[in-house]
């Protein structure tokens, strides 16, 4: 059975409401384009609405019931049997609609014209309607996928982009301490596996934010015994959901900028801030450093990481704005919203 298909799911009640929605401006559609006196309009809109609510009703009450076999088809073949499907719902509802006008009397225009036209008439219109809402429902689900496949391939290139420099720093901070501190190499080297195992990873999009503070703590405890006494360190994290997911490899490319564009640019070094705490419906992670009085504007590879945070913190959220920068008095400031709870996050 596939994963995905490019049919909603129509057990869903989001989909359910969308359906009677995009029935019922479909009647008032039908209604408006009848001839008629403003009694026969409403008239005409009661009987519409009925019948179009009954058709979309059974329709997507079918297709959720047969929702398991047809994830078991191609494409083609779903989009050719849900059609079909759909078609054959609307041909009998359309037939008992006419008998129950003509057993009871009932008089709306369209079933003035006699049986042969009323049945045409309801088919095109149902042939038409559910042709453009599969199609609607295959390009959404195409674009969704893109958006997927454009999200995991920035994310695989941040994954990619460790900076060689802090490579080599390591590799050379390591083996200095081989001889005259070897249990500090091995908890170094240690670290530096965790981090590449998790920056390396081709299947982890979503962590949880202790994982993501964890792997922090331990990338800052390489760079401190790097930079030693020019590298100071405050953690300011208040009542923050551990197990809360957030997207994987998050935070640690906001700290490497604030080494590799302040801290190590600084003679004497500096402090880096990492601040978190939950404001309503966010947990709001902010890291704060200071700048060389030279600084002018952000440098390339800073920007490079920002953007790619921002932009898969954007489409995994949905909202915009999720990442922002500020520089003041020589000091530079990353805060990050996550939205928490969040529960249609994709995993």
């Amino acid at each position: 059975m596939r994963s995905t298909s490019f049919l909603p799911d129509f057990c869903g009640t989001r989909i359910v409401f969308v359906v009677i929605i995009l029935a019922e401006l479909l009647a008032i559609i039908l209604t408006l384009a009848q001839p008629a006196d403003q009694t026969g309009r409403l008239f005409n809109l009661a009987v519409y609405s009925l019948f179009i609510q009954w058709v979309a009703l059974s329709c997507i009450a079918l297709l959720c019931l047969c929702r398991r076999w047809l994830d078991r088809l191609s494409d083609p073949w779903l989009a050719t049997v849900s059609y079909l499907i759909t078609l054959l719902v609307s041909l009998i509802i359309t037939e008992l609609a006419w008998r129950l006008f003509v057993d009871r009397g009932i008089e709306v225009e369209p079933a003035r014209n006699g049986h042969g036209l009323f049945l045409l008439q309801c088919m095109g219109i149902s042939a038409i309607t559910w042709a453009l809402t599969l199609h609607y429902f295959y390009i959404h689900h195409q674009w969704g996928r893109r958006i997927k496949s454009e999200s995991a391939a920035r994310f695989q290139a941040l994954q990619a982009r460790i900076r060689p420099h802090f490579l080599f720093n390591c590799m050379n901070t390591i083996a200095s301490l081989t001889r005259r501190q070897p249990d500090l190499a091995e908890e170094i080297i240690e670290d530096l596996s965790d981090l590449f195992r998790v920056t390396l990873s081709e299947d982890q999009r979503l962590s949880t934010l202790q994982d993501e503070i964890d792997l922090c703590r331990r990338y800052l405890r390489i760079e401190k015994h790097r930079l030693g006494d020019r590298l100071e360190i405050d953690w300011l994290l208040q009542d923050l959901p551990e197990q809360a997911r957030i997207p994987a490899l998050i935070l640690q490319p906001l700290l490497e900028n604030a080494i590799y564009h302040g801290i190590e640019l600084l003679p004497n070094g500096g402090r880096i801030r990492i601040a978190g705490a939950r404001e309503g419906g966010y947990i709001v992670l902010s890291i704060e450093n200071p700048l060389p009085t030279s600084a002018s504007g952000d440098q390339p590879g800073n920007r490079l990481a920002q953007e790619n945070v921002s932009e898969r913190l954007t489409t995994l959220y949905h909202q915009p704005e999720l990442l922002q920068v500020a520089r003041a008095d020589h000091q530079y400031r990353a805060v990050i919203r996550i939205p928490y709870p969040y529960e249609d996050i994709d995993s």
